[in-house]
């Protein structure tokens, strides 16, 4: 069980590779699949950058699946409970989950524009974030035009899948 070693996971065979892995990237253990053809890995961040890689590599209509695939911030997903376990843990470490009622009204309104706006979620690493720091750059990004946007979406979950992959792998 977790954290694996780097060796370790380079040892794998690929269905299992793919599978120790597939909740780096939200719903899209697809990223793994490309990344277990690039083995080995000298290090975390070594697999951080080549899945990174793999998802700037991909079709639009790939990075855009997999940019939708992550839920809102503090939105029906974290009211319902349907967040993955690693969605969950970063939303309630940011505090999301402890918003006060101008808080939750504020994401809840910023998610609305920003969905209307580019027709995928807001995406940012959350970790270490403030619910205001978070408003903010909302409100900053929906500025903003669209590929612009895709981009800073897709180094966003470069950002989340470093987080996870520290928390999983070791050197």
């Amino acid at each position: 069980m977790p954290p694996y070693s780097i060796a370790s996971l380079n040892a794998l065979e690929q269905r299992s590779f793919i599978s120790c892995l597939s909740g780096v990237y939200e719903h899209s253990p697809w990223v793994a699949e490309h990344a277990s053809l690039r083995r080995p890995f000298a290090s975390v961040g070594e697999l951080a950058a080549a899945m990174h890689a793999c998802v700037l590599a991909a079709s639009e209509p790939q990075q855009l699946a997999l940019i939708r695939a992550h839920p809102e911030l503090a939105g029906k997903l974290a009211i319902d409970g349907g967040l993955t376990a690693a969605s969950r843990l970063e939303q309630s470490a940011a505090g999301l989950d402890k918003c006060t009622p101008h808080e939750f009204a504020r994401i809840s309104g910023l998610n609305q524009a920003y969905q209307a706006k580019f027709g995928f979620p807001f995406i940012i690493a959350v970790r270490g974030m403030s619910g205001t720091a978070i408003i903010a750059a909302m409100e900053q990004r929906l500025a903003h035009p669209f590929d612009r946007e895709i981009c800073t979406a897709l180094d966003e979950i470069g950002r989340i899948a470093s987080f996870r992959l520290n928390d999983l792998v070791i050197d």
